[in-house]
């Protein structure tokens, strides 16, 4: 359910996508420095997305520099790296374990349960740590199953309970920020699941797995029905934002938000002027 949430390169300028891919690999390094190297593989956009937020809201103090990418071995990596990314690879962590045990539960994946034991012995340290936030989302994402297992047709009630799962991860610190910053992670959180919910809709229906939108399948209105829903949506994001007062990388923020999270879509289900 994770992925959408990244920034659209083709509309940043070379700086910006600089800065924007610096905080990617900070966040990599982090994880491999507190977690091992290969927690770098459970890696994603939408942690990044997290830590370039709160980075701009609290502006802590970054470490900077260039290194050896693993992944890519010709030259070096600049990356931005602060306490912040510490914290989003702890949550990083967190969700890969409990997606990993997720998914040997429902389907028997051998793989997911061999990653899940892997990832352990770190998920462990980070409920010491986090006891607020890992509590939230294993309560969240046991929900979630129980509301799959009932293959409810409202996409409200799992909408809802995804965005307080999000809306708690950008609660790093029960402070000034907290109302606000839950606000938006639960705007957010809600997008995201219906827009899973909707580019995941047709291999859904095929594999007979749970979604809300199974009735509106092949409808001829099916992307502009769907598209009108994720707006509404967005909106909601985009104004609980605006209520964060962010002035650093605010242009890359709103790439993120305003056309970034569109691009699976509109390579799903195609542009308006398609």
């Amino acid at each position: 359910m994770f992925g959408f949430v990244t920034a659209d390169l083709s509309s940043l300028n070379e700086r910006q996508r600089q800065r924007y891919k610096a905080y990617y690999c900070g966040l990599c390094r982090s994880l491999s420095e507190r977690h091992g190297s290969l927690a770098r593989f459970t890696l994603t956009y939408d942690m990044a997305f997290l830590v370039m937020l709160l980075s701009a809201l609290y502006e802590p103090y970054n470490l900077s520099g260039s290194a050896p990418c693993p992944a890519h071995p010709l030259g070096q990596r600049a990356f931005l790296q602060s306490e912040i990314s510490d914290y989003a690879a702890d949550m990083n962590v967190a969700l890969a374990y409990l997606n990993c045990l997720d998914d040997w539960n429902d389907e028997i994946n051998l793989p997911a349960l061999a990653s899940a034991k892997i990832l352990e012995p770190s998920y462990r340290k980070v409920c010491k740590e986090y006891p607020r936030q890992c509590g939230v989302i294993k309560q969240s994402m046991s929900e979630l199953k129980a509301i799959e297992d009932r293959r409810e047709t409202s996409t409200d009630a799992a909408a809802t309970v995804f965005g307080r799962l999000m809306a708690e991860l950008f609660v790093m610190r029960e402070d000034h920020w907290q109302n606000d910053l839950r606000t938006f992670g639960m705007a957010l959180g809600q997008f995201v699941y219906v827009m899973d919910a909707c580019i995941d809709l047709k291999g859904d229906k095929r594999a007979y797995k749970y979604n809300p939108f199974v009735y509106l399948y092949g409808r001829l209105d099916e992307r502009e029905r769907f598209k009108s829903i994720l707006e509404l949506l967005l909106a909601d994001c985009v104004r609980s934002f605006e209520r964060l007062p962010i002035v650093q990388d605010a242009d890359i923020i709103k790439n993120i938000l305003c056309s970034g999270v569109w691009i699976k879509f509109d390579s799903h289900y195609g542009t308006d002027n398609k």
